[in-house]
């Protein structure tokens, strides 16, 4: 038996639901990027029921290969990474894929390191201590096109695009600086004492000892009093 054809001027019955025009977008394609693969399963377990984690990568290679083979909505990308740093990704890979969206996911809350991945085309960033509900919908906005900061490094892209910041000064004197003299720097300032910077960095006391004499010596310093101004005054603690 035959169905009859619909009367003329009028149209077939379409399937019930949502035609693609009308259909909620689907679970936004993210790639992690970061260099503790604990940390990555962290961060996909509280972000997987609500996005789709499509890639991840430790190091600046396997993050640009990984962004390049997948096309992810976003990026999550940390800063310090193993051959040369996120920003080096965002160089890369903008390079190729200039709409590519990023956002960056760090412990770092220094001036120096939320500017320079601004400055290299990530559309926002925020710090390791934001909630998993948070992430996801920074994640979401980011996707969406909108610019996401934490509070406080809001002040910070805010005055540098002011002038209150003097970049070319920041920038100049951190050059000097390794990945690990900086992170070092940075807890020295906040404080640390030489064991607890060993203990966070997973590094030895007597590494730590070396890393803050040539900090001081690159920075033509005398003693970590005068560090940790150097270092308060170009907002970098």
């Amino acid at each position: 038996m035959t169905t009859p054809a619909p009367p003329t001027g009028e149209s077939a019955p379409t399937p019930s639901g949502p035609t693609p025009a009308t259909a909620e977008r689907g679970p936004y394609r993210v790639v992690v990027v970061d260099d503790h693969a604990m940390f990555r399963t962290g961060v996909k377990a509280e972000i997987g029921r609500a996005v789709r984690v499509v890639g991840e990568a430790a190091d600046v290679d396997s993050a640009v290969a990984a962004v390049t083979a997948t096309r992810p909505d976003v990026v999550l990308l940390d800063v310090h990474l193993p051959g040369g740093g996120g920003v080096e990704v965002l160089r890369r890979v903008h390079e190729t894929a200039p709409d590519q969206k990023f956002l960056a996911l760090s412990v770092s809350d220094a001036a120096e390191d939320v500017i320079g991945v601004i400055r290299g085309g990530a559309r926002g960033y925020v710090t390791k201590s934001i909630s998993g509900p948070e992430l996801i919908d920074a994640i979401r906005r980011v996707a969406e096109g909108d610019a996401v900061f934490s509070p406080r490094l809001a002040g910070f892209v805010l005055d540098a695009f002011s002038g209150a910041i003097d970049l070319a000064t920041v920038d100049e004197d951190l050059d000097r600086l390794s990945t690990r003299e900086r992170e070092v720097l940075r807890l020295i300032a906040r404080g640390y004492a030489y064991k607890e910077v060993a203990r966070e960095l997973f590094i030895s006391i007597k590494t730590v000892e070396t890393h803050v004499s040539s900090v001081l010596r690159k920075l033509q310093l005398s003693n970590r009093h005068q560090l940790t101004r150097w270092a308060t005054d170009r907002r970098l603690v």
